[in-house]
């Protein structure tokens, strides 16, 4: 069995862990609507993506 033989510092343990972090999703504002919606995510109130109609638009 496969044993450590010297004890993992905290600072390469934390260098280790450094990509670990959760990072907040992006966000970006709709040049159409000026709604914020997802990068790459068709808007839910138009329905549009990438200038086409791809979904129906809501109705409120």
């Amino acid at each position: 069995m496969a044993v450590p033989k010297r004890k993992t510092t905290p600072s390469k343990r934390g260098m280790r862990r450094a990509h670990d972090a959760l990072s907040a999703p992006a966000y970006v504002e709709d040049k159409d609507s000026g709604e914020l919606r997802r990068p790459h995510h068709v808007d839910l109130k138009s329905g549009m993506y990438r200038g086409k109609q791809i979904l129906e638009p809501k109705e409120d």
